[in-house]
């Protein structure tokens, strides 16, 4: 194994790209493992499996059942990544639940908001679509403001106006998260984690008591290998690893054409060179057609 990239959203959540897109791009990129981690959701995770299982043995990518829960306290905000998880076990779909309502409802809450603060308009038939996707979230209302030209782009439609509504304790707690895939058997790990909420950026011994904090909760990794890391970052992730004898996981963090970021852009180009934290990671995870 070589080349993986264990970070990855399709239009189940927040990306651009349908799974047959993802199954064939995966392909097309040469990765040796990938991962399907749509915010809140655990469908990628049921029907990729049975979709790779129709495609010939010598062109299918192994794959690990992904997900990334977008969670929220009175400490910051974390992206926490579950992989390997049985989803017939209850613990995970019940985070998955919680998940998608509080998305429902702020998505609601978001639309009525931009409509009494700003006059922002939309149709039913606009409306009734983005509450029948499975995940709706900030990006879709945003591709929505910029298609009726109240925004000049979706960064500047969520930084300027979707961000000014704010929301108390309508959020998935990280403890809640990494329980729910535990006791589905899966592995929970920290996503980028150096970012917080925004522009937020946590280093040193902020980083390092927020990893102790969440491994009291259970977390057993880190996703040290990251698109948007530069190589202080990542080094400064890497001795936190295995300073806490911490998995190690790699991710591009890609969203199609929703983000300026490439399939399989992990910083890291060949498995071989990576540290045992990644080795034991990839040892240690429940790999579909290894």
């Amino acid at each position: 194994m070589k080349k993986i990239d264990l970070h990855m959203h399709t239009l189940i959540s927040d990306g651009t790209d349908s799974l047959d897109d993802i199954i064939r791009i995966v392909s097309e990129t040469g990765l040796d493992l990938f991962s399907v981690t749509d915010h809140d959701s655990i469908k990628a995770g049921i029907l990729v499996p049975s979709m790779l299982a129709a495609v010939p043995s010598e062109k299918r990518t192994p794959f690990l059942r992904g997900v990334e829960f977008s969670c929220k306290d009175e400490l910051g905000k974390y992206h926490v990544l579950g992989y390997g998880y049985d989803p017939t076990v209850p613990g995970i779909a019940e985070v998955v639940f919680k998940g998608h309502e509080l998305r429902m409802k702020k998505t609601r809450a978001r639309i009525t908001f931009l409509q009494e603060r700003f006059g922002f308009s939309f149709s039913d038939e606009e409306i009734q679509e983005l509450l029948t996707k499975d995940n709706p979230g900030k990006p879709h209302i945003a591709k929505l403001m910029v298609q009726h030209g109240y925004a000049e782009n979706i960064k500047q439609a969520i930084s300027e106006y979707i961000n000014k509504k704010e929301f108390e304790n309508v959020h998935v707690h990280p403890e809640e998260a990494i329980e729910g895939i535990l006791k589905s058997g899966g592995i929970p790990i920290l996503a980028h984690p150096s970012y917080g909420d925004g522009d937020e950026l946590i280093l040193g011994e902020e980083m390092e008591q927020r990893l102790q904090r969440l491994m009291d909760f259970g977390l057993k990794g880190v996703e040290a290998y990251y698109s948007g890391f530069t190589p202080k970052i990542q080094e400064e992730v890497l001795s936190f690893a295995d300073k806490y004898d911490l998995y190690v996981t790699a991710g591009s963090d890609y969203h199609g054409g929703n983000k300026m970021v490439e399939l399989g852009w992990t910083n890291l180009d060949d498995v071989s060179d990576a540290p045992a934290g990644l080795k034991r990671f990839l040892n240690d995870a429940d790999i579909l057609y290894r």
